[in-house]
Parts: C-alpha cells; structure tokens; sequence
C-alpha cells in the first residue's frame, strides 16, 4: 500500500514539475500574420553559455531565466524596426511577464548606456531590462544575423522558436502563441 501511495504521490509531483511539457505545435498551429515568421524547431537546440551584461555591467547567462518561458529579443539603438517593435515587447510584458514567462531584451554590439537609457525614454519603455552584449559574444554563439532577432526559450533553457525580423508582440494572435506555449492546459 505504501507503494501505491508513494507511486500517485510521485507521479503527481512529477506531471506538476514539468512545466515544459506544453506542446510546442499546438502553439505552432495558432500562428497567423507577423507570428508566420516565427519558426518553430522540430526539436529543442541548446542555447549558448556566454555571457553578457546587465546595463551596470553585472554579468549574466540565458540560464539565468531557467524554469520559466522567455522571449529574447536581440537589438540595437540603431535599428529602426527595434525601435517600432520594442513598445510592443514593453506591453508583451505588462500582460504575460510574471513567475512563468519573462521578455528578456539584449542590446548587441556597440550600444552605450547613456543611449540604451535615451533610447528607451524616447519610446516610453520602462519595464523591459536594459541588458548588454558590448562584444556580441552571445550573439555571434547564437547565430544572430540582423536584428531584430527575437528568440523564444523553453522552462529548461533551450531554444525552441526563432523569429527574423521585427512583429506585433502585442497583437492578440501573438499572446495566443505564448500563452499556448506559457499555460497549455489554461
């Protein structure tokens, strides 16, 4: 008997500790309009393991996020389609940020502080991190060609969409892909 109870017990905690279990195709198949672009990978890649910068200079790892759903957008001050797309990644964030998914944002390349903060006033974003790749050391170990380039990362920290070009984060067929992916039995 103590057994079976042990068995229900361990089972149960089992299912309720695997959050990544969410089917990334049915995500996949609510795709419509800017989400076509985000390609889905038929299995899980590993991510890089270089590091990068909070903007006061902390040092930080994309394993950092692990255990909760992240969208990374890689950008530029200079690039104008990331400055249409980031208040769409701000409001992303209003509405799904939380214990279980997070819009991590990495400037790459050459993107001075004083310019991520002016950049960032201009288009009235302040709930999104200010996060540095000064030397593109992740960027170039991601394969991240052009920007923006956005990238969505599993519970477990692997590499499971990647979208070329900017989107409508904040569009509702957007949060439906995420939150397909975040909640999928909700």
């Amino acid at each position: 008997m103590k057994r079976l109870v042990f068995g229900i017990v361990y089972t149960a905690l089992a299912a309720l500790a695997i959050p990544a279990a969410a089917d990334p195709s049915s995500a996949e198949a609510l795709r419509e309009g800017d989400m076509k672009k985000l390609a889905f990978h038929s299995d899980p890649q590993p991510v890089s393991g270089a590091e990068f910068v909070t903007f006061d200079g902390a040092p930080l790892k994309l394993s950092d996020w692990q255990g909760k759903w992240v969208l990374v957008n890689f950008w530029a001050t200079w690039c104008a389609p990331c400055r249409h797309e980031m208040p769409m990644l701000s409001e992303l964030q209003t509405e799904l940020g939380g214990d279980s998914f997070e819009v991590v944002t990495i400037a790459t390349g050459r993107n001075a502080p004083p310019a991520l903060q002016k950049f960032f006033d201009e288009i009235g974003v302040d709930n999104l991190p200010m996060h540095r790749d000064p030397k593109q050391a992740l960027a170039r170990q991601m394969g991240i060609l052009g920007l923006p380039i956005t990238i969505v990362l599993n519970p477990e920290g692997q590499e499971i969409a990647r979208m070329r070009g900017d989107a409508d984060w904040s569009s509702d067929n957007a949060k439906a892909v995420l939150r397909a992916l975040i909640s999928p039995a909700g």
